[in-house]
């Protein structure tokens, strides 16, 4: 046999070789014996579907007719009589994660219960109950609820800073209304930030899929461990699916959040005093920097932490406590997360000569509206300037709503908490001290708003 026919024997060798595999493949074959075992994600779901739960919200809304209805002439010349305020129910579902047993703690996102007026809890045992809200934290959307209920299971924390891309996790959420229901998948990525869904970003990346629904429900490890609490999709369509990019809150940043709502009932944030942006390629030849990574301070404000550190303008912060900073947002999270009172350690690049200095941060100081007469709408409404934590900090000039009483004037009005008042009859409002002098009188108020990083106008009369 020559050589040239050994070659052709062996590829037609091969040719029957891979036709037998492809026809066995089609044929059943048991790959487990009868008695053994196939590998299965069941007994971990049996300890820890338990503890993820489905909550239902209801609020009411006031329905906002036309500004000409509200005039009194518009009224009279067109013979209209006076109108009460109309409103609307509105409903919504999401999960949560039973965080204390005992206690009766739930987690969930702040987005599924904020602004509700009734918060029901569902278990997987049938049990229903009427939740109380704890406490919420907008910037991070964490919100923790409290159900008067026993004989509850609860979810373990694991440690989320141990998570690593290719770790494989579990979804357990309430998608689309259709009851608890299981996907699985793996950490995509870490650390993802600078998305422009909260405040503060720190999100795990993952492919199980997360649909409307699942937001507040948990992302657990194999142990059935909670690694992370659901909270968003990233979906070019409008409905909204799933294609396989969904970020959840580490839980130790969930923790860090829960134990100050727990004590406070709020999140109390650390201020360090400064303003900052990214080193870009540009910024990094002027400064002399090698890597782009980090954050030049801009501002430093006066008698703040930063000031009595030490810091100055055009210094570049590189790392906190050894933790490297990416950029100026991960330096903002960063310092939001620490708790007040804690001393930490920068690490600096001034005129290209690294240094280290010593902070100790302090709780951000709220400059809220003195009380006294104000305009009738405004009634119930507590006002302020900008705080650092705000992610518009730097960014935007305003007052910030702090808080608005369910039920007041203001609330009646259509302010909201959070909402940020840039203008006041068309005069820029740039500090509370800009928009005292218009709140205290009775006269009409058109206000600019910013909500949720829309504009829009509120008459107030």
């Amino acid at each position: 046999m020559n050589m040239t026919t050994f070659k052709t024997s062996l590829v037609w060798l091969a040719g029957i070789t891979l036709l037998i595999q492809v026809a066995t493949a089609a044929l059943p074959f048991n790959w487990f014996n009868d008695n053994e075992q196939m590998p299965t994600l069941a007994p971990m779901l049996d300890r820890s579907k338990p503890a993820v739960v489905n909550i239902a919200t209801r609020s009411n809304v006031r329905i906002q007719d036309n500004p000409l209805l509200d005039d009194p002439f518009f009224r009279r010349f067109f013979n209209i009589p006076e109108q009460q305020p109309r409103h609307r129910t509105k409903q919504s579902l999401g999960s949560g994660v039973i965080f204390d047993a005992k206690q009766g703690l739930v987690l969930t996102n702040n987005h599924v219960i904020h602004r509700a007026d009734e918060i029901t809890v569902s278990l997987t045992d049938g049990r229903s109950f009427q939740a109380e809200l704890i406490g919420s934290d907008p910037a991070t959307d964490v919100a923790l609820i409290k159900i008067p209920a026993e004989q509850l299971t609860a979810l373990p924390l694991a440690d989320s800073d141990k998570l690593r891309v290719g770790d494989f996790v579990v979804a357990i959420g309430n998608p689309f209304g259709l009851g608890q229901t299981v996907t699985s998948g793996i950490v995509s990525a870490l650390g993802r930030s600078g998305l422009g869904i909260e405040g503060y970003e720190n999100f795990i990346q993952t492919d199980a899929s997360i649909n409307p629904g699942n937001s507040g429900g948990a992302l657990v490890n194999l142990r059935g461990e909670l690694v992370g609490i659901n909270t968003a999709i990233f979906s070019p369509g409008q409905r909204g699916g799933n294609i396989g990019i969904g970020f959840a809150i580490p839980s130790n940043m969930v923790k860090q959040i829960i134990d100050q709502l727990i004590e406070h009932g709020e999140v109390r944030r650390a201020h360090l005093g400064v303003q900052m942006q990214d080193i870009t390629a540009e910024l990094a030849n002027a400064f002399d920097i090698k890597s782009g990574q980090g954050a030049v301070v801009t501002r430093v404000m006066q008698g703040s932490a930063a000031d009595e550190a030490g810091l100055q303008v055009g210094d570049v912060i590189t790392a906190i406590d050894g933790n490297k900073l990416r950029n100026a947002d991960s330096l903002r999270n960063t310092i939001g997360l620490l708790l007040v009172g804690k001393t930490i350690t920068l690490d600096i690049l001034r005129e290209g000569q690294a240094k280290t200095l010593e902070a100790t941060v302090t709780e951000t100081q709220k400059q809220v509206a003195q009380q006294g007469p104000v305009h009738p709408k405004l009634s119930g409404a507590t006002f302020g300037d900008l705080e650092e934590a705000s992610p518009y900090y730097g960014k935007l000039d305003g007052v910030v709503v702090y808080s608005v009483k369910r039920g007041s004037p203001a609330w009646t009005a259509g302010l909201r908490s959070n909402d940020i008042i840039t203008s006041a009859n068309r005069l820029p409002i740039k500090t509370l001290d800009d928009f005292k002098p218009l709140a205290h009188n009775g006269k009409q108020l058109l206000l600019n708003l910013t909500r949720n990083g829309r504009a829009m106008f509120l008459l107030l009369k």
